[in-house]
C-alpha cells in the first residue's frame, strides 16, 4: 500500500530533513515513527530537502507498507510517536507509482523578514530581523527579473552539485504586513541555497548596499556578484504541487503570517 502524507516541522533543532550520518535529521525521526506503526518497505521519499534550521508547513512524503491498516490508525499512530516539533497533518492512499520528489511540478517557499524596531525575542527561530529601512518598491521591481527560466548559477551555494543551473521561477512576491515582509517563491526546482541567496540579494538591494541590478547578477553567472545568504531560520517550505494527486496542504501565506503576528509579542 502506498501512502502519501504532509508534515509540518520546526527545524530549529534539526540538521535538516534528509537523513545524515551522525546528525539529528527529521527524516530519521519520521521513519522511526512510521515503523512503530507498521513495516516500511524502504526509506520514505520526500518532496523537498530542507537545510538545518529551515521549517516546513507542507513537506510531502510517501512510503509503502505491506501492512493494511486504516488511514486513521496510521495517522494517529505516527503522530503519537513524534516529538512536539513534528506533526503529520494529513495522510492518504496514493498511486503505486507516485513519488513525492520526482512527480512534483512545483515547490514553494516563504521567507519571513521582521522589520520591527526591537529584537523579536519570541520569533527569533522563525524570522530574520532587519533593522535598516528597506526600499520595498525597488525590491519588488528587481524581483520580477527573476521570474521565468534562467541560469541561476550566481544564486547557488558553494556546496551545490547540480549539473544544470537552469531553473524556472513561476512566481515571486514580496508581501508587506505590519512588521513583516514575507517573500513567496514558487519554482519547478531549486539549486542549493538558491532561495536564501535570492532573498539576501533582494534585501541588500533594498538596503542600498548593493547597487547592481538582479539582471546584472543573473548575467554574471557568478556567486560573488549576488548578495548575502539570508538566514535559515526565516525560511519555510510551504509545499509542492502535483498532477497525479490532490493533497490537503495548508500552505497559504496568510496562515503563516497569522501565526507570526499572534506570537510577535
Amino acid at each position: 500500500m502506498k501512502l502519501v502524507g504532509v508534515c509540518q516541522y520546526d527545524g530549529s533543532n534539526y540538521s535538516g530533513f534528509q537523513s545524515q550520518t551522525n546528525a539529528n535529521a527529521i527524516q530519521d525521526v519520521l521513519e522511526r515513527a512510521i515503523s512503530s506503526v507498521g513495516k516500511l518497505n524502504h526509506r520514505i521519499n520526500f518532496s523537498g530537502r530542507t537545510d538545518a534550521g529551515v521549517h516546513a508547513v507542507g513537506q510531502v512524503f510517501d512510503f509503502s507498507s505491506p501492512d493494511l491498516r486504516k488511514i486513521d490508525q496510521w495517522l494517529k499512530g505516527i503522530n503519537s510517536n513524534l516529538p512536539p516539533s513534528i506533526s503529520v497533518i494529513s495522510l492518504q492512499k496514493g498511486p503505486k507509482d507516485f513519488h513525492s520528489r520526482f512527480d512534483a511540478t512545483s515547490r514553494s517557499y516563504g521567507f519571513v523578514l521582521y522589520t520591527g524596531v526591537t529584537r523579536p525575542v519570541f520569533l527569533r527561530n522563525y524570522v530574520q530581523w532587519e533593522q535598516q529601512n528597506l526600499d520595498v518598491h525597488l525590491m519588488r521591481s528587481e524581483a520580477t527579473y527573476l521570474e521565468g527560466t534562467h541560469n541561476f548559477n550566481a544564486f547557488r551555494g558553494s556546496k551545490c552539485i547540480a549539473k544544470n543551473p537552469n531553473r524556472t521561477i513561476k512566481a515571486i512576491e514580496i508581501i508587506e504586513r505590519d512588521n513583516f515582509l514575507i517573500f513567496y517563491i514558487s519554482a519547478n526546482a531549486y539549486l542549493y541555497n538558491m532561495v536564501r541567496i535570492i532573498v539576501g540579494t533582494l534585501i541588500d538591494i533594498g538596503k542600498g548596499v548593493m547597487k547592481q541590478s538582479v539582471i546584472d547578477v543573473l548575467d554574471s553567472q557568478n556567486r560573488k556578484f549576488a548578495g548575502r545568504t539570508a538566514q535559515s531560520n526565516g525560511l519555510f517550505f510551504l509545499g509542492s504541487s502535483y498532477n497525479k494527486i490532490k493533497l490537503d496542504q495548508q500552505n497559504d501565506l496568510l496562515n503563516l503570517y497569522n501565526f507570526l503576528r499572534i506570537n510577535e509579542n
